[in-house]
């Protein structure tokens, strides 16, 4: 072919922007088309297929039969055409049958042809049509000419949207597999469930102006926009909180060389002279890199190559000017948001009257994410792999946690089955919204402390809500995490002051601040950290406190003040041995000698405890029971470190349970010693927000928990059902000599003897 690339593509451009803008009937502009593109590629075949009602109809042709047209179907993955479709791939051909998925039909007459080479029509990341053309000689087509082909797709994708070409529900979804409904798995993050239309977080901009009318405008634009993206990049690599080496270097440093790669840049102005607009250009360049991505089985380099996307993302942004997040465009509908993951600050970002779920294709259970969005009420399902492929902004989702499962684009009887389960739900809640006025006592007269955990000022309404007995775990690390800077000490004292005054006469519990590890702050630089290999293991909580002591001593004053004239109960995180409590406590008891010299009003009285998350810690008991006035067993981190077990990994997540007997053994040791010493023994975690786990640990001889707001009204139930004594006795003899299944034991049992779990 004499012509380039570049001047091929440009003269279809400009042929087919002539013929989109007359007034003709959608198969007249269609029969247009064929035969411009066939003319300039001089191609003896050109036939366009669309996607509608799942299947790929011929719908133009220049060199096939005529009579074929809107007959000749085919499903996705069927023939050639199908396999372009399904797989998002270009196939170039020198002998079309030699193909495994070559699919021969007769109507066509295309018998008569050898060569094929096809490339998808792509809207929204996904087929919703194929291009293709033909030839009697048995030959390759050239670069120059599949280059031309993949940039008219793209102008072609938005004439016949623009046009009205495909089916409205093709448009609007544009999936490749399927426009119909599909159930997702994933794993259970936050129980609940949720109607409402897919909003990603980071929406993707859509192109809707693929043709340029100044060439060198947009080249203008485009340099402006690697300008801008650059400067992003660079001062990404300069900031503070990075540290010094490390992996997040290595990542930066690839970064800078994408961004700054000439043959990217290059070919994006090769597509600009092509006649496309700048956005127009990004994207056929991203398209094609998608393309190489699917044929890499390297999964390093096919994650560099994901670093590229990423890149090309910012720079679409930039050049559009569309550089916000959903919530900083505002829900306008009931939304389910999507995102690769979330940071805590992003999730509270949101309109919670419209945020109704979130679905994560990553997401870990000790994410504080995942705790604000307990705190919040919102359900969350975690590792659903390939949502921008099987998912497309608007569509309609209901997500039900509990079972682990995603519907997109539900149909009526699943819409009609979610809304009946969800309306037994809701009349569950509210019975137990009715015992809030209730006491948590058991049937045979014990008396069980039902709490919960909270960390925003919105959380503070849950005590009343709920009827709860106070706050069992006030985590002060969410008042750093969501600010942009170290909260200043009026600000620390203000929230805590809020709190108490809340609580009134119920009991409060303040952990101090739980950072680091995967919880950094952005403002405090990690430099002597390096990189951490297993940060739930590493410079944290109350080990990152002792080192950078100024911290705590802020928030010591400002808990120390806020308490005056009350009872203040101070939590120190992570203890792994006594030592560390003593010097925490130091701090503290320096700073209430320091406001007393100031004639500043102290509390009555200061309880302090320690969380029993590291189980080394259990060994010292002996040595730090004296010392302390209440203890709370952590189960969230006590778990993982018991086992060695990352609860973050997808594979170990599910296999190490809360009602093993090692861990069931490991917490009646540990209670019953801290009884024996007259030391209040409590359970933080969600553990304790299950009603099975809940009526385990009541049978250990625990009756005290913390936990997630919307538990308190199954546990209080589970509790007002239950024998104590009973219970006791059966969990004596099930950890003497443990079943194998001790769950299913112990659910057989609470069925046998009538305990609620709801």
């Amino acid at each position: 072919m004499a012509l380039t690339a570049a001047a091929s593509a440009r003269e279809i451009l400009t042929r087919l922007h002539d013929v989109m803008a007359k007034r003709l009937p959608a198969q007249s502009k269609l029969n247009s088309v064929v035969e411009i593109i066939g003319t300039v590629l001089d191609s003896e075949v050109c036939s366009i297929y669309l996607l509608r009602e799942g299947l790929l109809e011929l719908y133009a042709t220049r060199g096939l039969a005529q009579a074929a047209v809107h007959v000749t179907k085919l499903a996705l993955g069927e023939g050639l055409v199908g396999t372009i479709a399904a797989n998002v791939e270009t196939l170039n051909l020198d002998e079309a049958t030699s193909h495994p998925d070559f699919a021969y039909r007769p109507e066509t007459g295309e018998e008569a042809f050898h060569s094929f080479a096809g490339v998808p029509i792509i809207r929204r990341e996904r087929a919703v049509g194929v291009l293709a053309v033909q030839h009697a000689a048995a030959r390759k087509y050239a670069d120059v000419e599949i280059e031309a082909l993949q940039t008219v797709a793209m102008v072609l994708s938005e004439l016949i949207a623009n046009a009205d070409l495909i089916d409205a529900a093709a448009g609007a979804s544009t999936r490749v597999q399927s426009t119909a409904a599909v159930r997702v798995s994933g794993f259970k993050l936050v129980e609940g469930m949720a109607a409402g239309v897919a909003v990603f977080h980071q929406p993707r901009i859509t192109i809707e102006h693929t043709v340029a009318e100044d060439v060198e405008a947009e080249r203008h634009r485009v340099y402006a926009a690697f300008d801008k993206m650059r400067e992003q990049i660079d001062r990404m690599a300069s900031q503070a909180e990075f540290g010094v080496g490390g992996e997040h270097d290595e990542v930066l440093a690839m970064y800078k060389m994408f961004a700054y790669d000439e043959g990217w840049s290059r070919r994006i102005n090769e597509a600009i002279d092509s006649g496309l607009t700048a956005e127009a250009a990004i994207e056929r360049v991203q398209q094609r890199t998608r393309m190489r991505m699917r044929e890499i089985d390297d999964p390093l380099l096919r994650d560099r190559m994901h670093d590229l996307e990423d890149l090309s993302n910012r720079l679409i942004r930039i050049v559009s000017g569309k550089l916000g997040t959903a919530a900083q465009m505002g829900l306008r509908h009931d939304s389910i948001l999507i995102a690769k993951n979330l940071g805590p600050a992003e999730l509270l970002e949101y309109d919670r009257r419209r945020l109704k779920g979130v679905v994560l294709e990553e997401g870990s259970l000790t994410a504080h994410v995942i705790i604000v969005a307990r705190a919040m009420g919102v359900p969350v399902l975690g590792r659903v792999k390939d949502v921008r492929q099987l998912i497309a902004e608007g569509d309609m989702l209901l997500l039900d946690v509990a079972e682990e499962s995603l519907f997109v684009r539900p149909t009526t009887a699943m819409e009609e089955a979610f809304e009946a389960k969800l309306t037994l739900s809701q009349k569950r809640r509210a019975a137990f919204a009715r015992l809030k006025g209730e006491l948590p006592v058991t049937k045979d007269g014990h008396r069980v402390t039902v709490m919960v955990n909270a960390g925003l000022r919105d959380d503070l309404a849950a005590m009343d809500l709920t009827g709860a007995d106070g706050i069992g775990l006030f985590r002060t690390e969410f008042q750093f995490l969501v600010s942009a800077t170290l909260p200043r000490p009026a600000e620390q004292q203000k929230l805590y002051k809020a709190v108490l005054d809340a609580a009134g006469d119920r009991p409060v519990t303040f952990r101090t601040v739980d950072i680091g590890g995967d919880k950094a702050l952005p403002y405090l630089n990690h430099d002597e950290t390096g990189e951490e290999e297993n940060p739930a293991m590493g410079w944290r909580a109350l080990r990152l406190a002792l080192e950078r002591d100024g911290l705590m001593k802020i928030q010591a004053r400002a808990l120390l003040e806020a308490g005056a004239g009350r009872t203040l109960s101070i939590m120190f995180p992570m203890v792994s041995e006594p030592w560390e409590f003593d010097e925490a406590q130091a701090i503290f008891e320096a700073q209430r000698t320091w406001l007393a010299a100031r004639g500043k009003k102290l509390p009555a009285e200061i309880r302090y405890g320690a969380m029993l998350e590291v189980p080394a810690l259990a060994e010292q008991l002996d040595v730090l029971l004296p010392k302390i006035d209440f203890l709370s067993i952590g189960t969230n981190d006590l778990t993982q470190f018991l086992f060695a077990a990352d609860r973050a990994h997808p594979k170990l997540a599910l296999r190490y349970d809360w009602l093993s007997p090692s861990i069931l053994r490991f917490l009646k040791r540990v209670t019953a010693q801290a009884q024996a010493a007259g030391v209040q023994v409590a359970v933080c975690g969600e553990m304790g927000g299950r009603p099975l786990e809940a009526m385990a640990l009541i049978g250990l001889g625990i009756d005290r928990l913390s936990i997630t707001p919307a538990a308190v009204g199954p546990v209080k139930a589970m509790v007002r059902s239950l024998d104590r004594g009973a219970l006791i006795a059966h969990m004596n003899d099930a950890l003497t000599t443990p079943p194998r299944a001790l769950r299913e034991t112990l659910s057989a049992w609470a069925g046998d003897h009538g305990v609620e779990l709801a």
